[in-house]
């Protein structure tokens, strides 16, 4: 069981359920259960997926390097669910195992470099210098980078988050569900000096 108890199925509200298992019969989450431990903030469950149901809508990168980016950070933060689904048609199990063999020769030079980026900001990010920059430059706009550095940062971000949740795990929960816990906050009293 994950850290935090999955909300079951018939405890949740209409949206996030028909989101939940949609997205799953669509086959654009291999499981429910990360969902329906974001279901306990319904607006993050929403924001998720709407990021994953336009992946590539309005970017400069474009969808395929998105995913690239999406199943490489998987790998990197040991995230099983999201190593296992594909969200753009584009990828195949080829393109999943060249993300993990040394230069990723089969990609393009932009997924290459990409890829590169996201290795060294979760590795060696004071390795990204002038001269990496530079590198990334040969092949991406300005604006294009920096949605390369927010994309990738939100990603390694949210799969290390989603390794911590044990979504795979076997002992029990350390907070098991309670229906109260969804959409709450708890009040907590200021500190005395």
């Amino acid at each position: 069981m994950p850290v935090l108890e999955p909300i079951p199925l018939d405890q949740l509200a209409t949206g996030p359920r028909q989101i939940i298992e949609q997205g799953v019969a669509d086959g654009l989450y291999s499981t429910a259960v990360p969902l329906q431990i974001f279901a306990y903030r319904t607006a993050q469950l929403d924001a998720i997926h709407a990021q994953r149901t336009h992946m590539g809508a309005g970017t400069l990168l474009g969808g395929r390097i998105l995913e690239l980016i999406r199943i490489r950070s998987a790998q990197l933060g040991e995230c099983q669910p999201c190593m296992q689904s594909r969200k753009h048609d584009s990828i195949t199990d080829d393109d999943v195992s060249c993300l993990l063999a040394p230069g990723h020769d089969s990609l393009t030079d932009q997924e290459r470099m990409a890829i590169e980026f996201l290795d060294l900001l979760s590795a060696d990010h004071h390795a990204i210098d002038a001269a990496f920059y530079a590198r990334l430059a040969t092949v991406f706009t300005a604006a294009q980078i920096i949605e390369l550095g927010f994309t990738c940062a939100q990603t390694m971000g949210t799969h290390r988050f989603i390794h911590t949740l044990d979504v795979f795990g076997t002992d029990p929960p350390v907070i098991p569900f309670e229906p109260d816990q969804v959409d709450t906050t708890k009040d907590v009293e200021p500190a005395t000096t």
